[in-house]
């Protein structure tokens, strides 16, 4: 195929066959290894934050409450603070914040890239993804005591709408006798079980729905793999033990080593160290891990308002699911070492003077779909570079027979 560039000097375009990108060899012990599951690989990068396109996780809000309607919001109420608790949440993850824990880090503050959307199960489409149930077994959450019931799932097995793929959020009252109790203090908790989260003490203290948002991060955040950072090692050395001081005070050691990170509990909640935001995108982009499951797909079909342009030296070592076309302009460069999906009738493209670097990688269309496959461009004797070093699997492409005269080493 042509195509005709106005008075420009004319480029010629070929696809490359599946033989000509998957099947060639080289030794791979003289080359870099992969690091699909190393965190770091899913940091947003601040140069180029659309190579990490934005996912919205599905979430919906359950109000429980007794038979006799006392005990919880309902109705306008219920859904007035259920928009108002998700905006919140989602205003803080768009307002990460400086680490305070080590003193005197200088730890980088990138974007969370993840927000919440609350959505309807199939069957439910009227109530908007906000429900209030009546149940005097089930309605409250007790903290301590006999009667706890903590991190009982009957809730949410009975209640739960689409826990296979929304996150449901329950705010649950503390039981009335328990609040009776002199010995009993009411306060704001919660606990992640599965895809479900339980939450309590919004309704009793009467704060409006944004002075929770932590509380919804950080159990959504445990959702979506993350750990308590002060009690024991969660897998990041950005997030450095401490005392777990709720707010700073006067005294040590909460003089200076009070947490705001979002999976301590502090008085703050909003902060996100690196290593755990490149935590939840490595499990959103694990195609067999639950997390993903909660993700809107927004990566299957195509999104042409969502091209990448690669015009400088850019390497790709964790997973991708693009949402438009992939196009490596003149002077771009691209190494890609992990799984990348392309969506639905999507494309990569690659300048006469472009190159495109392959390892290991697994180029596909995540939901099974077909995409157009790889378009070499060529401008008089100058054609764009695919190198392909080894271990690479193209799929979800239609087969071609391989193309005269290509070069797909370098």
């Amino acid at each position: 195929m042509v195509l005709s560039l106005g008075c420009s000097e004319q480029i010629s375009q070929l696809i490359l066959s599946l033989e000509e990108v998957a099947t060639v060899e080289q030794d791979a012990r003289q080359l870099d290894q992969g690091t699909c599951n190393i965190p770091a690989s899913y940091q947003p990068d601040p140069d180029h934050l659309e190579h990490s396109p934005m996912k919205y996780l599905r979430v919906n809000v359950h109000f429980m409450n007794s038979l006799d309607s006392a005990n919880n919001y309902q109705g306008s109420k219920a859904r007035a603070f259920a928009k108002e608790l998700i905006e919140a949440a989602n205003f803080y993850l768009g307002k990460n914040h400086k680490m305070a824990l080590p003193v005197g880090n200088e730890t980088p503050v990138l974007p969370t890239r993840y927000r919440y959307r609350i959505t309807s199960s199939r069957g439910y489409e009227k109530q908007n993804g906000i429900y209030c149930h009546y149940d005097d077994q089930l309605f409250s959450f007790v903290t301590k005591g006999r009667a706890r019931n903590t991190y009982n799932r009957d809730v949410i097995k009975r209640f739960g709408i689409g826990l296979d793929s929304i996150i449901n959020v329950f705010i649950m009252p503390h039981h009335p006798d328990s609040v009776k109790s002199r010995s009993y203090k009411v306060t704001e908790a919660g606990v992640a079980l599965g895809s479900g989260v339980k939450i309590t003490g919004l309704f009793e203290t009467g704060k409006p729905a944004s002075a929770y948002r932590g509380l919804v991060n950080h159990e959504i955040g445990h959702v979506l793999g993350l750990r308590h950072t002060w009690s024991s090692n969660d897998g990041c050395a950005d997030t450095p033990k401490h005392p777990n001081c709720w707010n700073t005070t006067d005294e040590p050691p909460c003089d200076s080593l009070a947490s705001n990170n979002v999976m301590d509990y502090n008085a703050h909640q909003f902060a996100y160290s690196p290593c755990q935001i490149g935590k939840v995108h490595a499990n959103i982009s694990r195609e067999s891990g639950r997390a993903r499951k909660l993700v809107v797909p927004n990566w299957c079909n195509l999104d042409e308002k969502k091209t990448i342009y690669v015009t400088d030296s850019v390497t790709w070592s964790g997973a991708k699911d693009l949402e438009g076309n992939l196009v490596i302009e003149d002077g771009g460069y691209l190494k890609v070492n992990c799984r990348l999906s392309i969506p639905k009738d999507g494309f990569i493209s690659v300048a006469p003077q472009g190159t495109l670097e392959l390892f290991k990688a697994r180029i596909h269309n995540a939901c099974g779909d077909q995409w157009q496959g790889i378009r070499v461009n060529k401008r008089g004797k100058t054609e764009g570079n695919v190198i392909n070093l080894a271990g690479n699997k193209i799929e979800n492409v239609p087969i071609l027979p391989p193309s005269d005269n290509r070069n797909t080493g370098s």
